[in-house]
């Protein structure tokens, strides 16, 4: 039974990411705020990671993560391993510490998404060739951040009904 219930919570959370993904890809392109396209596959990924526990937290952040660097134009590998990471970290938190909810939900979205939008920032920073400063960035990367997580909400009901029902198929509770 529990075999079974972590085969599906994963095809369920692929398919979670996959959905956020096109959202994040495909569409928001187009349905710009200012310019900007909100991160969320960050979201859904520190979501699972907070309500499924380090395991799974480290295979979305890592499959997020590979979702993300396609997605963007960025060097490849650096979100893969950046949500990998926050992932893992999550996960063992929520598995060692805090309890998964809104409020921890939120704050540990908020924390991925101004580290996300730090990762962003690197390549201009470290280019001496680019003519961007800091200062001209961080207010992009503040509005994004906020865009950002007024999304978070909607993809948090989405995480937290595959986690309930997680917890419903697996005697032990989460599936790892």
């Amino acid at each position: 039974m529990k075999r079974k219930a972590l085969f599906l919570s994963i095809i369920f959370h692929s398919l979670l990411l996959i959905v956020v993904y096109i959202f994040q890809g495909m569409i928001f392109p187009f349905v710009r705020l200012n310019g900007l396209i909100p991160l969320l596959l960050p979201i859904a990924s520190t979501g699972i990671a907070l309500y499924e526990g380090r395991d799974t937290g480290g295979i979305a952040g890592l499959f997020a993560g590979i979702l993300c660097d396609v997605s963007f134009n960025q060097p490849i590998g650096v979100f893969t391993v950046f949500l990998t990471l926050s992932g893992l970290v999550v996960g063992t938190m929520a598995d060692a510490a805090i309890l998964p909810g809104f409020i921890t939900y939120y704050i540990s979205v908020a924390a991925v998404l101004i580290l996300s939008a730090g990762i962003q920032m690197v390549p201009f920073i470290v280019s001496q060739s680019s003519n961007v400063t800091l200062a001209m960035m961080l207010p992009t990367a503040i509005e994004q951040t906020l865009y950002s997580l007024v999304l978070a909400f909607p993809i948090w009901f989405f995480v937290r009904a595959i986690g309930k029902w997680t917890e419903r198929m697996s005697p032990s509770g989460r599936t790892h």
